[in-house]
């Protein structure tokens, strides 16, 4: 079989949480349909919902299962990837586990990502609660896989190490080669994902602007950042660290369909939501350019992916376009399209233990509560998630729109269109505080947006980022003193 003037691979495919490989039916005639009929594919089925399964042990079988396919001549290396929701996260430990920090070949080429929950999802955190285990896991003694829900809860420390593994080089030497590119060897990852909640149904409950209902945009975005944010030199200057990224400068394409969510992102013969013939097709056409796409053309559809998400955000301000797209449906809201990000903080003082009791402000350029900080603390921050595995650890929501579009706007003219965000911590007890022991209200504060300084300024859209903060801890004056004899 021929596409797009290659011999096609054969392709495996990997389920989320609480599913199973029958969802994926729908998409092998799909890829039948369109000229996969002679290359094997491969449906991998895991265990998701009991609670003693960690995404690790999966990992284990399935290097184990590839290797006997692979052994049996079944399966032929290398071979494409398609995974949906947490399958994201369970290829991505395969691969740094299996193949990248053994410095191996990996096997496979190119791993197109539907809607993966690469930075958790909000729904985790229900899954694990009384209710997911009433409506989850009735048929499954009320089991709903609490470890696999550890992992996919934002902020969690699975994901936290995850990236540090296959995305970012953290502080010292690692000489683990990266697992994405275009080289020999490496992968060629892609994401396609929706920003349409689910239209109907009781999963309306959990619908959330900026996501397809389960996966926020920014959480699926492999295009993450990272940095360490360090107070332990100078509360008013702290030394500010960029993460290198494994794959340098390499941009992961990455898609956004204004009709899709979690579950119509994998059934490319579904229309999704209503909307003109262009937008419906577009999910089947995305897929099959990536299953094609060769090494050299691996930059141009980043572009034309990138195009694609910013017309999808223009959406949200373009009425007579939306109604064009989705044939005058007044329940199409324009927040649906507006464009977020995501921070995973993480705190800890100069010794390296976690500080859990801590405080986020954001402002402008003016002190205390102005109009601005209101704002933004009530309508543009719209999520703040402390990971149950340890509060140290937090997810913040941001709606990016809001931030450019109203914030600053409401920032009086004259004063300088910039975010800041400053930090303080409640002390461990009276023996030892955070910051300038002698300063009252001692905290530490930065800028992190500036409306005007698009190359350096951080919050990207459609992105995930990792700060990690270092306070200095400072014992008071009577823990240790010196007397004459």
């Amino acid at each position: 079989m021929v596409l797009g003037g290659k011999v096609a691979n054969q392709v495996a495919i990997l389920h989320g949480w609480s599913d199973t490989s029958a969802s994926f039916k729908s998409l092998v005639a799909f890829l039948k349909s369109n000229g996969f009929q002679a290359v094997p594919l491969w449906l991998g089925d895991y265990v998701s919902m009991d609670d003693d399964v960690r995404i690790e042990d999966v990992v284990k079988r399935m290097e184990e299962v590839v290797n006997e396919k692979v052994a049996a001549e079944e399966l032929t290396v290398p071979f494409d990837l398609i995974v949906h929701s947490t399958g994201g996260l369970v290829a991505r430990r395969w691969l740094a586990d299996c193949y990248a920090s053994k410095k191996r070949h990996c096997p496979v080429t190119r791993m197109v990502m539907l809607a993966p929950a690469n930075f958790g999802s909000r729904l985790a955190a229900t899954g694990k609660s009384m209710l997911g285990r009433i409506f989850k896991g009735y048929n499954n003694f009320f089991q709903t896989g609490t470890e696999m829900l550890n992992a996919l809860e934002l902020a969690s420390p699975f994901q936290w190490d995850l990236a540090r593994r296959d995305l970012f080089v953290p502080e010292g030497i690692d000489t683990a080669p990266a697992v994405y590119g275009i080289n020999k060897g490496q992968v060629m990852p892609f994401v396609i994902i929706g920003t349409h909640p689910y239209p109907s149904g009781p999963r309306q409950i959990v619908n959330e602007n900026g996501s397809d209902g389960t996966v926020r945009v920014a959480a699926g975005n492999l295009n993450a950042h990272g940095m360490t944010v360090d107070f332990s030199a100078d509360n008013d200057q702290p030394v500010v660290t960029a993460w290198d990224r494994r794959h340098g400068d390499l941009a992961i394409p990455f898609a956004v369909l204004p009709n899709r969510d979690h579950t119509t992102v994998t059934l490319p013969d579904d229309p999704g939501v209503k909307a003109i013939p262009e937008v419906q097709q577009m999910l089947g056409r995305l897929m099959l350019q990536a299953l094609s796409c060769r090494e050299g053309d691996y930059a141009a559809v980043t572009g034309e992916w990138e195009a694609l998400s910013e017309e999808t955000a223009a959406l949200a301000a373009d009425k007579g376009r939306r109604n064009q797209v989705f044939l005058n449906n007044p329940r199409v809201a324009p927040e649906y399209f507006h464009q977020y990000c995501q921070i995973i903080v993480r705190v800890e003082d100069d010794h390296g233990a976690p500080v859990p009791d801590f405080f986020l402000e954001f402002f402008g350029p003016r002190t205390g509560w102005a109009k601005e900080a209101v704002l933004f603390h009530s309508e543009v921050l719209e999520h703040v998630h402390n990971n149950s595995q340890g509060t140290h650890t937090r997810s913040l929501f941001i709606d990016r729109t809001d931030l450019v579009e109203r914030f600053y706007d409401a920032i009086p003219d004259g004063n300088e269109k910039v975010l800041k965000a400053s930090i303080a911590a409640a002390a461990p007890g009276p023996n030892v505080t955070y910051f300038d022991n002698r300063r009252q209200q001692s905290e530490g504060s930065m800028v992190v947006h500036a409306l005007n300084d698009q190359h350096s300024r951080w919050l990207r859209r459609n992105c995930t980022h990792f700060v990690r903060i270092i306070i200095p801890r400072v014992p008071v004056e009577k823990v240790f003193r010196m007397t004459r004899g």
